[in-house]
């Protein structure tokens, strides 16, 4: 573990990032990055650690070295509610950053991860003289807010048997398989539960039936995905 971090650290040159290739850092010239790298902080999140909480007061954006999180929001009736899940690359805390609002989603570690703090101010700076900074951020708001709209209409027309064979094909593409073919994400029923809108109960029976069809492989928390066909064919309601 010493070796790990130390390495880690060793690496975390902004400007030689590989991680910051697959977000909206990778426009931003090399040298821009050094500026950057001199004000970012690291930090190693433990699984089940809240990076930032809905309602908090963001003091700057997170870069997802490794890992993956849930956003989650709180809902009237004091459920949570996960909205999204997020894994390595990503920058969460820039809608909140650039709106200058409170933050709107509760992150969440699913994992031990790594990120890099980075200051508002250089965020800002960036998003006032970078034109193609501008964009990619604009892009990706724009995506998430695509997606938000995906979500709510899958809640509105497809039943939970549909979303939730529609929610573990999603969880193998977007967190893809271990060395034995599982999805590579630790959830518990109730996460699943909270991220297709159900009972804890209604997915331990569901999860159960599945696999009874051959669908999926159950291995304590652990999902693998059998019949993918099947599965796509009750996402589209047949």
């Amino acid at each position: 573990m010493y070796f790990y971090h130390k390495i880690f650290y060793m690496t975390l040159n902004c400007e030689k990032c590989l991680i910051r290739e697959i977000n909206s850092l990778s426009v931003i010239p090399s040298e821009e990055m050094v500026n950057i790298s001199k004000h970012k902080k690291p930090l190693h999140i433990k699984r089940g650690e809240v990076i930032f909480s809905e309602g908090s007061s963001l003091k700057g954006v997170y870069c997802l070295r490794n890992g993956k999180c849930k956003l989650t929001k709180l809902a009237p009736n004091g459920k949570e509610q996960i909205v999204r899940f997020i894994s390595k690359g990503e920058l969460v805390g820039h809608r909140s950053l650039l709106s200058n609002s409170v933050a709107h989603l509760t992150v969440t570690a699913l994992e031990e991860m790594d990120v890099c703090f980075i200051p508002k101010q250089d965020i800002l700076d960036l998003f006032k003289k970078n034109s193609e900074f501008s964009l990619e951020i604009t892009k990706s708001l724009a995506e998430d807010l695509d997606e938000a709209n995906s979500s709510i209409a899958n809640m509105a027309q497809k039943n939970v048997r549909e979303r939730l064979a529609e929610s573990l094909l999603f969880f193998e593409r977007i967190f893809g398989i271990d060395s034995e073919g599982f999805i590579a994400v630790t959830l518990t029923r109730e996460e699943i539960a909270n991220a297709i809108g159900t009972a804890t109960e209604s997915t331990i029976r569901l999860l159960s039936e599945f696999k009874k069809e051959g669908y999926i492989t159950l291995t304590g928390k652990r999902i693998k995905l059998e019949d993918k066909v099947k599965l796509q064919h009750l996402t589209e309601g047949y």
